[in-house]
Formats: C-alpha cells, structure tokens, sequence
C-alpha cells in the first residue's frame, strides 16, 4: 500500500445485522489488536453525471478495500453492484438504507457501504441505519434531497468485552446557510444517538462531512459537534496538493473499557489510475491500537 506521511427501539427494528466469521484464530484478549480503517467518498454518481469512467474505477476501488479490516464509503451509488463483484467478499458489505421508507424512482439511496476484512471469528458487527431528518435542496443547493442521506451506525463488539461504535456518514453540500443549517442539524441528530447509546463507549466518527475546515462557520460546527462527544482527530483531509478543499475527516475517542490508540493515518495515494486520482476525495486511512483500558 503506498501512503503519504441506537439508538432507539425503532431503530434497531430498522437494523440489518450482520456477522462475519472466518477460520482465522482468535485474539488472545490480553494482547493489543489492531484496526486499519480506510475511510472514501467513491464518487459514485451515474456515469453521466460523474464524468470519469466510473465503470473502470469502482472495480479498482472494490480491489484497494482488500488492504483494510473495515471500509467506510460514501456516494457508492450507482455501481454498488460493480463493487460487489470486486470485493473479497461481496456478503461482507452492508448498505445503509431505511427499508420503511418508499423508494423514490428519481431519487438514490444514502450512498454509505460499510466493507469488512475482518479475519477473526472474536468480532462480530451489527450495523444499523439511520435517514437525516433534515435536507437542503431538491432542485437547487446541489440537490441533496435527493439522497436519503443519513448515517451507518456500526457496533463492533469482541468476546474479551472490547466495544467499538463507529459512524459513517455524508453531510449535506453546499455552502449557503440552508445547507449549513442542515448539517448543523445533522450532526444534532448524531450527537443524540451517539450520546443516548454509547455513553462512556470508544467511538469512530468518519465520513465526508462537508464541513470545510477553512470556512470559519463550517469549523466551528465541527468543533462544537467533536468538543460536545470528546473526539480527538485522526486525520482531515488529504494531500493539499490536490487542490481539493478539507471536508474528510477521521475522528475517535476511547472509552471506559475499550482503549483506542492512534498508530498512523494519511493518504492512500494507492488509489489512483495512471497517476489519476479514483475519485474527486482523498482516500483517508487510520491504523488503531485496541486494548483494555482509556486512553487518548
């Protein structure tokens, strides 16, 4: 790999569990685990809005997945059945989708895909799904209503007791203040959740939040939301090199039971074809040591 240096009762009746095993040996629960996490806004638009061949770049993107222990899309929206056939294991990916809500002939799904590497029978991972209850824009403001945007919530849970909550989401766009209204209350709807079911529990929050970290509004929101739940940066954007604006990130918290420790995180510039990015976000990874314990 090349690198640059829930909820509530109604929701888990929403919720699609799911376990993955293998024959791998399990952790000694005394020893430290790790979990490499990549985190990627796949821009899976249909290929005439997109505009760059996503049909060869979502077979590259389900391939690169193969080097992480769990994968944290947004906007795999219209190749999802594309990145199946490229995956290790296609039963392996969870789609975060409300199955009570009427489907919308113009509209697409949330875009969020959670992929698992996961090679030991000791974790096991429930994920559920959660729709915003606020948007901005259906025919202007880059038409986000058109998404059921929400976010995945996943709970990883090992036979030592080690219990992870990890969110993937993708904000509202825009820069108009409808649009920051929206995020703000999106990320109130998160807070919530995170506050009511994972009290005291180690916590992953990642995505394309849309907040730009150079924009004085969209940071503050971000610190409000990250200074509310005691989340501490893993990794915000990618390469500036790139020209693109701030608006990825990676934080995390440990928590009574359950230490997480940051090893490493950056860019994975392996996403790219013929020097090409894979898509028009910055492919962000972070590598966690887990053990018993807090700390920072």
């Amino acid at each position: 790999m090349l690198i640059k240096p829930l909820t509530t009762g109604l929701m888990l009746l929403l919720a699609s569990v799911i376990s993955w095993s293998t024959t791998a040996s399990q952790n000694d629960a005394s020893r430290s685990t790790e979990l490499n996490l990549l985190v990627y806004n796949t821009h899976g638009l249909p290929a005439i809005f997109a505009a760059d061949e996503p049909v060869k770049r979502f077979p590259q993107i389900g391939k690169l997945t193969e080097g992480y222990d769990l994968s944290l899309l947004q906007e795999d929206f219209a190749h999802h059945d594309l990145l199946l056939q490229h995956l290790k294991n296609p039963t392996a990916a969870a789609r975060g989708s409300d199955a009570l809500v009427p489907e919308c002939w113009l509209c697409s799904g949330s875009g969020l895909t959670l992929v698992s590497n996961l090679q030991t029978p000791a974790w096991q991972i429930r994920t559920t799904f959660e729709p915003f209850k606020q948007c901005s824009g259906w025919l202007n403001r880059l038409n986000d209503c058109f998404a059921q945007k929400g976010f995945q919530l996943i709970i990883m849970e090992h036979t030592s007791g080690h219990r992870i909550y990890i969110v993937n989401t993708h904000l509202d766009a825009g820069r108009s203040e409808p649009d920051r209204e929206a995020r703000a209350s999106q990320l109130e709807q998160i807070a919530l959740i995170l506050e009511a079911e994972a009290t005291n529990e180690a916590i992953l929050f990642a995505g394309d939040l849309n907040l730009d970290w150079d924009t004085q509004a969209d940071n503050q929101l971000l610190k409000n939301f990250v200074g509310r739940l005691n989340l501490v940066a893993a990794q915000k954007g990618g390469d500036v090199s790139n020209g693109w604006a701030t608006l990825d990130y990676i934080y995390y918290r440990s928590g009574e039971k359950t230490s997480l420790t940051l090893i490493g995180s950056g860019e994975d510039i392996a996403f790219t074809n013929e020097s090409k990015p894979l898509s028009d976000h910055p492919a962000l990874f972070a590598r966690f040591g887990i053990q018993q314990g807090t700390s920072r």
